[in-house]
């Protein structure tokens, strides 16, 4: 079973909306921390968004503070990165992941999960 899949990527225009899943399986989301990153070519991968297990805590890269809004639904296994006010440099393939430790939500070496990717283009 893998995972973590995400889903919803797409292409918007500058100043759209989406909203990204991450469907994961009852062994890498029960008790995780679940955060999203992106990276676009040439560049390092980059946080973006955590949410801790019991959604009492959330943390945001200074790019996006005010116009992502991450979320999970733990009866789902699921959970969500809502993206607005898009600009053309969100473009990046984005990455949900899930790791143990609260306090390393920001360090990508730290994570124990990964899904695929999914692309997400803004159009200027």
């Amino acid at each position: 079973q893998v995972p973590l899949v995400e889903s919803g990527g797409g292409l918007v225009q500058a100043g759209g909306s989406l909203r990204l899943s991450c469907a994961a399986s009852e062994r890498t989301f029960i008790g995780y921390h679940m955060g999203w990153f992106r990276q676009a070519p040439g560049k390092e991968r980059e946080f973006v968004a955590a949410i801790n297990w019991s959604r009492t805590s959330t943390d945001y890269g200074d790019s996006v503070k005010g116009r992502f809004t991450i979320s999970r639904d733990n009866a789902k296994n699921t959970f969500y990165l809502q993206m607005n006010s898009l600009k053309p440099e969100d473009t990046a393939v984005y990455y949900c992941a899930a790791v143990r430790s609260w306090s390393s939500r920001q360090d990508r070496k730290k994570y124990d999960y990964w899904g695929q990717g999914t692309q997400v283009t803004v159009s200027s």
